[in-house]
């Protein structure tokens, strides 16, 4: 793996500006933080898509400001070098003072580089506000998770040129708002390119196209890890789950046949111990048996 240096906020304007292209995964705890900077990625996501792929839910609008901290904490310990994004969940940025009180807990005690919100020219003021707060904000355009219920599920956005024109209204106004990114979502790649093209800021892609300076697949997508459904855009490098579920297949045939433990995977004691223990059992036994 080449050596790197962490990423700070003003690299991603140069590494936009310079056309060069990073990568991106979004992963819940440690363990898989660890790979990712293992491996080299550039940014790790700490997304509340995480809510589906760790904790079960449907959707992601159950989680809660303090799980994004836990999970931020947890990610940041496996991947202290490599630059962090945490997304605010649904309901933490409602208004601008709720917006900027979590605004501020996620990057003070989750210890994120960034923090990323959902919306565009409606959101401007909130997103302003917690800009002029001292926190280094992103918004998201395209498929919004925390919308889910009125778009009707997860569908790809800006199907018609109206509708493109809004998603790049959109993404000028979040930069207007003194936003230093934003994630491009599930849209035709004409309209991505087009998004990226239309503001200044670091822009990241996920299902858009190969725009923006940064492409993002969930970590859990593209291990294999989480395959209870895959969306379009996600490519799968991996089978875990199949792995793992072999795995666990294997261990429980050895348990239920009496093949685990075996030798190799027990302690022992040293032979002139067991042999002190074994006649320390018997005495016990006997002192037992004349006592009754």
């Amino acid at each position: 793996m080449t050596e790197r240096t962490k990423l700070t906020i003003p690299d991603l304007a140069v590494k936009k500006a310079a056309g060069e292209k990073l990568v991106m995964v979004a992963v819940g705890e440690a363990l898989t933080a660890a790979w990712a900077e293992r491996a080299g990625v550039d940014i790790v996501g700490v997304g509340d898509s995480l809510g589906m792929t760790l904790h079960g839910h449907e959707n992601t609008l159950a989680m809660t400001v303090d799980q994004m901290i836990d999970h931020c904490r947890a990610v940041r310990r496996g991947a202290p070098n490599t630059f962090s994004i945490v997304s605010m969940p649904f309901g933490s940025y409602a208004t601008r003072e709720i917006a900027v009180l979590n605004a501020l807990r996620l990057i003070k005690e989750g210890g994120a580089e960034a923090v990323k919100l959902q919306g565009g020219r409606e959101m401007f003021s909130i997103i302003k506000a917690v800009a002029d707060a001292g926190v280094p904000v992103m918004s998201h355009v395209g498929l919004l998770p925390h919308r889910i219920h009125m778009l009707g599920g997860f569908k790809m956005q800006g199907r018609t040129a109206e509708a493109a024109m809004a998603i790049i209204d959109n993404a000028r106004a979040i930069q207007e708002a003194g936003a230093i990114g934003i994630e491009i979502e599930a849209m035709p790649f004409e309209v991505g390119k087009a998004v990226d093209e239309a503001v200044d800021i670091f822009t990241f892609s996920i299902g858009a196209g190969s725009a923006g300076t940064c492409q993002l697949l969930n970590g859990y997508d593209l291990l294999g890890a989480f395959d209870t459904f895959k969306p379009k855009f996600a490519k799968r490098y991996g089978n875990i789950a199949e792995i793992a579920t072999r795995a666990f297949e294997a261990y429980a045939e050895d348990v239920r046949s009496g093949a685990f433990p075996d030798g190799d995977h027990s302690y022992q004691m040293k032979p002139e111990e067991a042999e002190r223990f074994k006649k320390m059992l018997e005495d016990s036994a006997n002192s037992e048996r004349h006592r009754d």
